[in-house]
């Protein structure tokens, strides 16, 4: 069942949103060759509970840390360790926060220190296919025109479409109704509504599409180790267009 918010549940999850927007602004300020992943979790944790919330992901599913951090062909889920960021990796942080019961969902792929123009290119694209997504996403549009727009775009630019995750609705719970693919035929699905409150999420490969799951039942990498990037927003829909609900640094925003 999709639900809509209220105006005032929307500014719930506003505030929500405001405490994942900090904490990935200060990650991106972390991200520097030698930091470690789980410093990164762990600075993100004390944030976020510093500001009366709980991190989203922890314990979800059994999932052990506050982030999901995927390096360089990970691309969702990826587990905090000791590992060290090193010069031209990409990252990709998926923050989540719940606050007095409303969840905020965000993602970011950042650079570490210089990399090389490929992944500037690919990490720009999957960030011009979330607007893309969210510029589709307006009261009397369909749900296959969000994912039709997102695809348009990585496909004109020739790259891979992970097919096995997509966007979700958001609210009460990090996924709720309905599902939002990151590909699909304009004029399908479900037809958008004023109150509907949405995470789009675009994962974007360097090579082909096909992904897998490691043996630590989490971590989700390209088959064929090409690198991945990832963008996620929370957006509520009003009568007026999207409204971002996640906000991170201006810089994200077109």
């Amino acid at each position: 069942m999709i639900t809509r918010k209220s105006t005032i549940q929307i500014g719930r999850m506003r505030k929500a949103g405001a405490v994942v927007g900090d904490t990935l602004r200060m990650l991106r300020g972390m991200i520097e060759p030698g930091v470690t992943l789980k410093a990164l979790d762990r600075e993100a944790e004390k944030l976020i509970r510093s500001r009366g919330a709980k991190p989203t992901f922890k314990g979800y599913h059994g999932f052990p840390a506050a982030l999901c951090l995927s390096v360089n062909e990970q691309v969702v889920h990826g587990i905090p360790s000791d590992r060290k960021l090193q010069e031209g990796d990409i990252l990709s942080i998926d923050c989540g926060a719940t606050l007095d019961g409303w969840v905020g969902d965000s993602a970011i792929t950042v650079g570490v220190g210089s990399i090389a123009a490929e992944l500037s290119q690919l990490i720009e694209t999957t960030r011009a296919s979330l607007f893309a997504g969210i510029g589709a996403a307006r009261p009397g549009n369909r749900v296959g025109d969000i994912g039709a727009a997102i695809e348009a775009v990585i496909n004109e630019r020739g790259y891979g479409i992970v097919r096995e995750y997509c966007g979700h609705g958001v609210g009460r719970q990090l996924h709720e109704d309905p599902q939002v693919p990151n590909y699909g035929r304009a004029g399908t699905g479900p037809r958008i509504q004023s109150g509907w409150c949405l995470a789009l999420e675009p994962m974007v490969n360097l090579g082909g599409d096909d992904v897998m799951t490691l043996s630590d039942g989490w971590t989700v990498i390209t088959r064929d180790r090409k690198a991945s990037a990832h963008y996620e927003l929370a957006i509520a829909i009003t009568d007026a267009g999207p409204e971002y609900l996640t906000l991170t640094s201006q810089d994200e925003y077109p």
